[in-house]
């Protein structure tokens, strides 16, 4: 009795464990969603699964969990280290690379959805507060179970996949104001609401902001101070202190842990160790995840499925019916056809893994009768499971939209579809695609393009020149091209993951095609080398050295020697590249 007073719920951690060491190699041989499987498993061997008959049968008490109690415990821990997670995978580069999509498509996605699922709840009888919560928490997506689906099709670096992490960061980020109000509504009445509510956001604001800006002072330097040797257990102690001590000076500030551990893996993502903490806690990343989703299924009462047999499977495509229409929508708008932006929305149709946090805490701070918090953490996990289903028929419906839309811009027609000898291909048809094709038009040289903005498609395509809609990392797309018997592929792309994606997958195809690319800097040309690229020529490489034989001219130096000069830099730094 002393030994398990000593170090509680000693039984629960053991349990957990075993069924982690057991379901984690499992499901990746059968190749079942993780998180899928840890909800299942969690519902299983929870209080309200098996954990209901271990009264009855004591045999069953030795691998179920029959205290909330201790479900608990796991389940706060799992949330920290999520939201760690979550806050690791944002950066001020990805945001401002992907801002237009961040701040404009997830914006109109997560407030046009809010509201929608907040009329339809408040006029199921829901109160205000309620439904505004149940608004906020079903417009956001499951992160864990998308990123995993859109590694598992390699589609991440394609511009479906590109919109579809753009809309996810977005949502993320919505979990900070969602965080704070849900604090300001556990502590407000009706009465002076609205003066709670600026005082609380005030107030929270400026604990949030004096956080972020003390710490991005100590973490670097601390992590600086402390790694010299490199010593994985002395990172490791870093990250937990880093994670646990911000969550503790938020709790101080009046705010939930949780947001300080997003915090923290958001400063985490602005330093130069953000990889070797993401390779750091690699590891423990499944078991982490397992952790959360299990304590979330055995907090589910599956009982409640019998209790609403009807409204819960409606309840479930209802969600995915408006989720899906909204984003598609919203995509179709920024430049996808109809089956494209349809399959989009499927992929995120669902609720996500913030859900339960949410509907979690307003269920023990009573904003939220206990049936109803029951109630949508079943359809929230429904959805979840018939997630990998519903995304393969928005799949097959994309398809069979392209191929019932011939004339769209993006089909291969006859002419492109024809071998040609010696066609360049070109990848991207932006200012940098068109320059190249106009050079090489201009040596009689025949070319094709690709290009995903169906507006510049549209418009060039109409004056006759050989540019098509399509992503070139579909390799079915450059098959019909024959890209085989291209004389050469050119990869001009904006996004730097779609580029490298792009360059993986034509080097896996055609390894003996020349393939030249266009790189945002030397650090993207390194990547894009060692994906197989043939030749990189860096865009701030080429900016740099125009500028810098300007300069010297101007300065008086010779236009013949500034040009030599300009060269030899040139060759140093593409031989080091190439090299």
């Amino acid at each position: 009795m002393e030994a398990h007073q000593a170090l509680p719920y000693l039984r629960e951690t053991l349990v957990f464990l075993a069924l982690t060491g057991i379901l984690i190699p499992l499901l990746q041989r059968l190749r079942v969603n993780q998180v899928l499987g840890f909800l299942a498993a969690g519902t299983l061997v929870g209080p309200f699964g098996l954990g209901l008959w271990a009264g009855d049968h004591p045999w069953l008490a030795m691998f179920t969990f029959t205290e909330r109690e201790g479900v608990a415990m796991l389940g706060e821990i799992g949330v920290l280290f999520l939201m760690f997670m979550i806050g690791l995978e944002l950066s001020a580069e990805r945001l401002w690379a992907l801002r237009r999509l961040v701040f404009g498509a997830g914006t109109v996605q997560v407030f046009v959805s809010a509201a929608i699922i907040g009329v339809i709840a408040w006029s199921f009888g829901n109160s205000i507060e309620s439904a505004f919560i149940l608004g906020s928490v079903l417009s956001l997506s499951s992160t864990a179970v998308v990123m995993q689906l859109m590694t598992e099709r390699r589609t991440l670096g394609t511009p479906l996949g590109q919109a579809g992490f753009s809309i996810l960061m977005l949502q993320d980020l919505a979990v900070v104001p969602l965080l704070i109000l849900l604090g300001v509504l556990a502590k407000g009445t009706s009465e002076g609401m609205v003066t709670l509510v600026v005082l609380t956001l005030a107030k929270s604001v400026a604990a949030i902001a004096l956080i972020y800006l003390l710490g991005r002072r100590v973490i670097r330097p601390l992590f600086h101070s402390f790694t010299q040797q490199r010593q994985p257990d002395v990172f490791m102690a870093l990250t937990l202190l880093s994670t646990l001590g911000i969550a503790a000076l938020t709790e101080m500030a009046g705010l939930s842990m949780a947001l300080g551990a997003f915090l923290a893996g958001l400063l985490l993502a602005e330093t130069e160790f953000k990889h070797e903490v993401e390779v750091t806690i690699e590891p423990f990343k499944g078991l982490l995840m397992a952790l959360f989703f299990m304590s979330v299924g055995m907090a589910i009462d599956v009982r409640e499925v019998a209790r609403s047999p009807l409204w819960l499977p409606l309840s479930v495509i209802g969600l995915f019916i408006i989720k899906t229409l909204v984003i598609a929508v919203i995509l179709r708008i920024g430049g996808f056809n109809w089956g494209r932006a349809v399959e989009g929305g499927s992929l995120l149709g669902q609720g996500g893994e913030f859900a339960f946090i949410v509907v979690g805490f307003t269920m023990a701070s009573k904003l939220m009768p206990a049936d109803t918090g029951q109630f949508i953490m079943l359809v929230v996990s429904l959805s979840l499971f018939a997630t990998p289903a519903v995304a393969r028929a928005g799949r097959a419906f994309g398809d069979w939209w392209e191929r019932r839309h011939p004339d769209h811009p993006g089909q291969l027609d006859a002419a492109v579809a024809e071998p040609v000898a010696g066609r360049v291909i070109i990848a991207g048809f932006g200012r940098v695609g068109q320059l190249v094709g106009q050079m090489i038009s201009a040596q009689g040289v025949p070319w094709v393009a690709f290009e995903t903005n169906p507006r510049v498609v549209g418009k060039l395509h109409a004056s006759g020149l050989p540019v098509y809609f399509g992503d070139a990392a579909r390799l079915e797309l450059l098959n019909k091209a024959h890209a085989e018997e291209a004389a050469a592929i050119v990869l001009t792309m904006d996004h730097p993951a779609s580029a490298l994606h792009a360059v993986k997958a034509i080097r896996r195809a055609y390894p003996k095609v020349p393939l030249f690319a266009r790189s945002r800097d030397e650090r993207h040309a390194l990547a894009l080398k060692q994906a197989g690229a043939s030749y990189v020529i860096p865009e701030t490489l080429e900016t740099g050295l125009q500028l810098s034989a300007f300069v010297l001219q101007s300065l008086g130096v010779g236009e013949g020697k500034a040009a030599h000069v300009v060269q030899v830099e040139r060759d140093r730094r593409i031989a080091e590249l190439h090299g």
